[in-house]
């Protein structure tokens, strides 16, 4: 006894194996969960095959059989963590060094009370005769009380456990339980948000094993909650012998078939608790049809419909989405209300979306802003119904096809769907005026890093060289006169100007100074107005009292003067008769819309035939990066119609990054070989940059220079939040590098046919089907790290994170 003996030649050290079991190794609470986060006895390096236990303690045999030592039990046990609920319970181990095992479902869950009769909590039929199916987590003996049922209706089974989270099932009885790790802090939540590089199964497997080892070190005995609303009695002693105590959901759920053949098919599909799926998970929903015989297009109709069994923890949600899914497939009609018996998702927008607008001063629960979670709720109802009416036409195009598109393809070549799903929260353009006028910030919040405010009256005014297109900030009314006179001095003479207003928020100038609405605990961040009319931010009127920020203080301004931006240039009309003011917001920070190269496209195209030797004058708030975008595109314009200056050959440059701040991302060198003569593409966009940012240097702000510059911040990013911040911004700058050249290929490939077709046309039916949107929703530095690595490679999130603000809600959610 207390010895440790080896067969092993070289000593036994007991203290660094044990290291890596559990103690000082432990991960702290998160929100996801990997393969490594489940990290079982680990001696000499992984090589330690099992640990059989004796009255003595554990011998562990490595896999070349040639060692055999013992590890003390008390030993053993220091290295994993325990804890308890409260004081008054006992301490036990805990999965993972910080879950409690909790019974999976309770009895007030089950809402239809069917657990006695059916065998599941909340089991039901669809509405009508369609074999389709819903239920809670049943047991083992339940569940196959469910499947005996459905025998009995003579029906063939097809089997979907749509749950994301780890189950296991514990020995009770005749019967196995389900229960399902969960964190102190929310007994009554389990595990989401699951890596999906990582399967669940091989989670459920290690839990398993890691249970099995606290029964060992705890006579047999580890420690579970039944009840966790009262406490009654907890926590409950459970007997483990063996691993066969232990069932995992595969086993469940498969180990029928071999009993019953009616029970035809298992699938795990792990859908979202909230919001909707990913294009993946439709997609293996699909590739379930094409492998399904029975519910192919090419079946014998003679022969009845297998029954489609759904299950999720207390089949609500996630269950009646699947339930939705499988009669858009078996019915394509009425769907929602077919399935609405336990959730109703269009009921859920609406009640969610009326208790988000009866909320007047926003308050906190549980440290978190009501607003905050109520619109949360109300965009994931609103998201999971949008992909629903999108995957049904999914289907009603491809089923006649035998599906030859995946979902994710067919989305990419609708992409436009994307920038729709971007659009949902438009509460701001309902807010009352009082509260878009209501905390307005300094001018500009623009530095004059040019040094053109002495000359011109306004920051950072500039001209692509030996071209008429001019850049700046926000100008006030004196401002744009100067301006207007120094474009129409001797020494230019532009008899035609075209000025376009790229902001999308709204813009008043007051007393001669510039302001625009901002959050009083939000300077920094502009408020958009979101509108199809450019011209309804023109209207918008401001109150005569404001209160302001100046010099970073607060104050009550009366304006003797109060004007928009279509105000001002109105009044310059009359003294320079040449010039056409337009209104094309662009969004901050991310890539123009299609639409939006479009609008700009006409613009330029009218004032040319009007006058081809117009100038083109564009400002935004501070003047840099949508003034920057709309001078590129201006320059590429007026080099198609008027023909490319010479190039000089590419310089050699060997300064740190010099690849990158050639533009020579791996994702843009893919897109340059799918374009015809993809390297003049980019060599000309970059030319045009060149041009635009010649004489911006002091402004740091050149494109190609930015996309790297913001990735290398990352690290530097002092939170997680301020960090996913940065990857999206260097994201959003390499998508406008792409999209300028995709732009310029556009002007290349339609020049022959006048333009008559719009770029939104040419990258939905040429582009996309040569698969830029495929390029786009793989986005990322691959250079440096794997793009699947993060969301924001998708179009999706991306698209959805640039409209997505942290200013409070305000107004009415449209």
């Amino acid at each position: 006894m207390g010895t440790t003996a080896s067969a092993a030649p070289q000593p036994v050290s007991a203290a660094s194996p044990l290291e890596s079991v559990h103690g000082n190794g432990m991960a702290n609470s998160r929100q996801s969960l990997s393969m490594s986060s489940f990290q079982t006895v680990n001696i000499h390096n992984n090589k330690a095959k099992s640990i059989i236990t004796n009255k003595v303690a554990p011998v562990v045999i490595t896999y070349n059989c040639r060692q055999e030592f013992q590890i003390h039990d008390d030993i053993l046990k220091t290295n994993y963590k325990v804890g308890r609920i409260s004081d008054s319970m006992p301490e036990h181990y805990l999965v993972q060094g910080e879950y409690f095992m909790v019974q999976d479902v309770y009895s007030k869950a089950d809402v239809l009370n069917t657990t006695g009769s059916y065998g599941a909590p909340n089991f039901r039929q669809v509405k009508g005769s369609y074999p389709l199916y819903g239920m809670g987590q049943p047991s083992l003996n339940g569940f196959k009380q469910v499947l005996q049922r459905l025998q009995a209706q003579g029906h063939e089974v097809i089997f979907f456990c749509v749950r994301e989270e780890p189950v296991v099932f514990l020995h009770k009885e005749d019967n196995f339980v389900p229960y399902t790790p969960r964190r102190k802090e929310n007994l009554h939540e389990n595990l989401h948000g699951l890596e999906k590089e990582e399967l669940v199964e091989s989670l459920e497997l290690t839990i398993r094993k890691e249970l099995h080892d606290f029964a060992k070190l705890n006579e047999n005995v580890f420690y579970v909650y039944n009840d966790i609303e009262y406490f009654k009695d907890e926590p409950q002693k459970m007997t483990i012998t063996c691993e066969e105590d232990i069932h995992v959901t595969e086993e469940v759920y498969k180990r029928p078939m071999f009993t019953m053949p009616f029970y035809r098919l298992y699938y795990r599909l792990p859908l979202p608790v909230e919001g909707a799926p990913l294009e993946e998970d439709f997609d293996a929903f699909v590739n379930i049809l094409r492998e399904s015989p029975s519910l192919s297009l090419g079946q014998n109709e003679s022969r009845p419909l297998p029954a489609l069994l759904f299950s999720c923890q207390v089949g609500v949600g996630r269950t009646n989405l699947a339930m939705i899914l499988g009669t858009l497939v078996m019915n394509r009609l009425r769907a929602i209300a077919l399935c609405s018996e336990m959730h109703n998702i269009k009921e859920a927008i609406y009640e969610n979306k009326s208790k988000l607008e009866g909320i007047g001063e926003d308050y906190q629960i549980q440290g978190s802003s009501t607003k905050d979670y109520f619109l949360h709720r109300t965009m994931q109802s609103l998201e999971r119904y949008f992909y629903l009416i999108v995957f049904n036409a999914y289907l009603h195009e491809q089923y006649p096809l035998a599906f030859v598109s995946n979902f994710s393809q067919w989305m990419c070549c609708h992409a436009w769907l994307y920038r729709l799903l971007a659009c949902m929260d438009l509460s701001e353009l309902l807010a009352p005026a009082d509260l878009v006028t209501r905390g307005v910030a300094d001018e500009y919040l623009a530095p004059d890093v040019l040094s053109t405010v002495k000359e011109m009256k306004v920051a950072n005014f500039r001209r692509v060289p030996k071209m008429p297109v001019y850049g700046m900030a926000q100008p006030t009314s004196e401002a744009t006169g100067a301006v207007l006179a120094h474009l129409t001095d001797e020494k230019r003479k532009h008899g035609h100007m075209l000025w376009i207003n790229l902001q999308e928020e709204l813009v008043l100038e007051g007393n001669g100074q510039v302001f625009t609405p901002r959050e009083p605990s939000c300077l920094e961040q502009h408020i958009s107005i979101p509108s199809s009319d450019p011209q309804l931010i023109e209207i918008l009127r401001a109150q005569k009292w404001l209160e302001v920020t100046l010099e970073q203080e607060k104050q009550m301004k009366m304006f003797k003067s109060c004007m928009s931006v279509q105000e001002i240039f109105n009044q310059h009309k009359s003294s320079h008769q040449g010039l056409l003011y337009k209104r094309i917001p662009l969004p901050d920070c991310s890539t123009p819309r299609e639409e939006d190269f479009d609008k700009l496209m006409e613009a330029m195209k009218s004032a040319l035939a009007e006058d081809s030797h117009s100038a083109f004058v564009f400002n935004c708030s501070n003047g840099k990066g949508r003034t920057t975008t709309a001078m590129v595109i201006a320059a590429l314009t007026l080099w198609h119609f008027n023909g490319f200056p010479e190039f000089s050959d590419d310089e050699i440059v060997s300064v740190p990054d010099a690849k990158y701040t050639k533009g020579e991302f791996e994702v843009v060198m893919r897109l340059v070989r799918l374009l015809p003569d993809g390297h003049r593409m980019k060599r000309e966009v970059d030319m045009a940059l060149d041009s635009v940012s010649e004489t911006m240097t002091p402004m740091h702000y050149h494109l190609r220079e930015i996309i790297i510059c913001t990735y290398r911040q990352i690290k530097s990013g002092k939170t997680e939040k301020e960090s996913q911040q940065l990857l999206l911004k260097s994201l959003q700058y390499l998508e406008r590098y792409i999209y300028l050249i995709l732009f310029n290929t556009y002007l290349h490939l339609e020049k022959k046919d006048s333009w008559q077709r719009s770029f939104t046309l040419w990258m939905e039916q040429v582009a996309a089907r040569a698969g830029v949107y495929d390029i786009l929703n793989q986005l990322g530095f691959s250079e440096f790290e794997n793009p699947r690595d993060t969301p924001l490679a998708r179009l999706r999130c991306r698209w959805q994170q640039q409209n997505i603000q942290s200013l409070p809600f305000r107004g009415e959610f449209v």
